[in-house]
């Protein structure tokens, strides 16, 4: 069965003239790199991906001080991916852009996109110009969203302070600012007040497996709420698996996130598809995980999120000279995966 991918992004044409006109190049970074509807589905065949949920990384529409233009730079965008979700709902979703951190048009535009564009869900970033996911004053869009049942992408911004030379914020920052959104989430009890929404954190959650007692035991002393319940609500996440799955990193994903928690994600474009095939042979060489829960985090796992994905029909398999240079090159990965777990 083929993968779902909740961690794809799109570049819409209008998205990046946008970024161009603000003399935005990079994002985390890294050159804005080349995207196409075709490139995605060229990707999606080389990592055996059926349906990928389509999103816009950072800066989102943060980098417009302008809520009017950033409400319509989220409307574009939206109608974009709509309608590419729409000409191919089997391959497609999507997770609308927010105009975040201006709430009441934020709460508009999730309306719009959940109730009129038939979106997926939404994406929002750990940090909008400085104002984190999960501060005070954001509880009508918590409850627009948890009203809908919705499926919450978070994805990681560029943290609102300088970078520090030689260390590019994908590489750590990002991390750190996923870890910032999900502590305040839990700190300020969201994950307690809005339990419909399914909140989904990029990058097997940044450092939040890892550090989630010792932020429970700052959180405990901070609010009086018990250890256990502050660690439940840590774990009531999901968490994908984007440049993260792993011989290092899925032990602890894996003994941390509820069953039925973790799902598949490639990051594509900005991490190229060769980046896609390493993580991806992680996955599938690494001895903890069994068939049946790497079958769940490749794909039910995000069925049980997106169930109208469970009425698709595959995609046509690839022809037989695709299929043997993609498991020539699958061999390959799995090689040079296991002669690194061993070193």
């Amino acid at each position: 069965m083929l993968r779902i991918d909740t961690h794809h992004h799109a570049i819409p044409p209008d998205y990046r003239k946008a970024l161009q006109k603000a003399g935005l190049g990079e994002a985390g970074g890294r050159a804005v790199p080349d995207w196409s509807r075709d490139a995605s589905l060229q990707a999606m065949a080389e990592l055996d991906v059926g349906t990928a949920i389509l999103s816009v990384s950072t800066p989102g529409t943060a980098f417009l001080p302008n809520p009017a233009d950033a409400a319509a730079l989220a409307r574009d965008v939206n109608d974009y991916v709509a309608e590419l979700a729409a000409a191919q709902p089997d391959r497609f979703g999507f997770f609308a852009t927010v105009p975040m951190p201006h709430v009441d048009i934020a709460v508009a535009e999730t309306a719009r996109a959940l109730d009129d564009l038939n979106a997926d869900g939404v994406v929002l970033l750990a940090n909008n110009a400085g104002t984190y996911l999960g501060e005070h004053g954001q509880d009508p869009l918590f409850a627009a969203l948890n009203d809908r049942s919705a499926v919450v992408f978070i994805h990681p911004a560029e943290l609102p302070g300088p970078s520090v030379p030689g260390v590019p914020p994908f590489a750590a920052d990002f991390l750190l600012d996923t870890t910032r959104a999900a502590y305040l989430l839990v700190r300020n009890g969201i994950r307690t007040r809005y339990p419909k929404i399914r909140f989904i954190l990029s990058h097997a959650g940044g450092f939040v497996p890892y550090a989630s007692h010792r932020m429970a035991v700052a959180i405990t002393a901070d609010t009086g709420r018990s250890w256990a319940d502050v660690l439940d609500d840590f774990a009531s996440f999901y968490f994908d698996t984007a440049l993260s799955s792993s011989a290092a990193a899925l032990p602890t994903l894996l003994a941390f996130a509820r069953p039925g928690h973790i799902t598949f994600g490639s990051d594509f474009p900005f991490a190229p598809t060769a980046a896609g095939k390493l993580f991806a042979a992680g996955l599938e060489t690494y001895p903890g995980i069994d068939a049946a829960t790497r079958g769940a985090i490749e794909r039910s796992n995000a069925l049980a999120l997106f169930p109208r994905l469970g009425a698709a029909p595959q995609p046509v398999p690839q022809s037989p000279v695709q299929q043997i240079r993609h498991a020539v090159s699958r061999s390959v990965l799995r090689g040079v995966t296991r002669l690194t777990n061993t070193k």
